[in-house]
Parts: C-alpha cells; sequence; structure tokens
C-alpha cells in the first residue's frame, strides 16, 4: 500500500512538474524575444535602397501612364511619387518644397529639381 501511494506521489509531482513547464517555457521565450528585440533594434523607417526602388518604380510607371487612365489614378500616382521623393529627399538632406506647392507648373518644376538634386547627391533616379 505504501508503494502505491508514493508511485501516486511521484506520477502527481510529474503531472504537476509537466503543467508547471508549459508556463514556465513561455515565460522564458518572451524573455528571450525582448532580450534580441532590446540588443537589435528594428530601424526606424525603411532603408535607402526601398526608397529607391519606390522611387524608380513610380517614376516608371508616372513616365507610361497609359492613354485613357482616370484622372483619380494618375493624381494618386503622382501624390505617391511626391511623397517617396520628399521621404528620399528627407533621407539625403537635400530640401525639399514638394508638399507646400500646389498641382500645376510650379509643382512639376519642383519635382524635376528635386529628382536632379537627389540624382547629384548619389541616387539613381530618372529624370
Amino acid at each position: 500500500m505504501a508503494a502505491l501511494l508514493q508511485l501516486v506521489a511521484l506520477l502527481a509531482a510529474f503531472a504537476g512538474l509537466v503543467a508547471g513547464l508549459g508556463p514556465l517555457i513561455r515565460r522564458i521565450e518572451a524573455w528571450s524575444v525582448r532580450r534580441h528585440a532590446a540588443r537589435h533594434p528594428a530601424p526606424p523607417g525603411r532603408s535607402l535602397e526601398v526608397v529607391a526602388a519606390h522611387l524608380r518604380r513610380l517614376a516608371r510607371q508616372v513616365a507610361l501612364v497609359p492613354a485613357g487612365m482616370p484622372m483619380a489614378r494618375r493624381r494618386a500616382l503622382l501624390a505617391a511619387y511626391d511623397d517617396v521623393l520628399t521621404e528620399a529627399a528627407g533621407m539625403l538632406g537635400v530640401t525639399s518644397a514638394l508638399a507646400e506647392l500646389p498641382e500645376g507648373r510650379p509643382r512639376e518644376v519642383e519635382r524635376l529639381r528635386l529628382a536632379a538634386e537627389l540624382r547629384a547627391a548619389g541616387l539613381q533616379v530618372p529624370l
């Protein structure tokens, strides 16, 4: 009878150990993830290479606008191109007044000027 009680106690201890091991492992994993994140923080924004790739893609799309494209889509494409131009200019320290200018010729001139400045700064931007 004593051996049976010892066996039941041993099984109960083993079950308690298994039941308590899951939360312990989750805590250790969470601690490890927090420690890794503290040692290797994620960069605050996109890399310059990614921005340059988006800039080249959008410049190609703006240059090859198909006939009959709805005006809303064309404006959205230009707005996206302007946003990426401004982001690249901020990364390279080039001044930009693109956001303050209204649609029309002054904004187009600023786009060209900004693309030329980014090109002079070493970014491969189609003009």
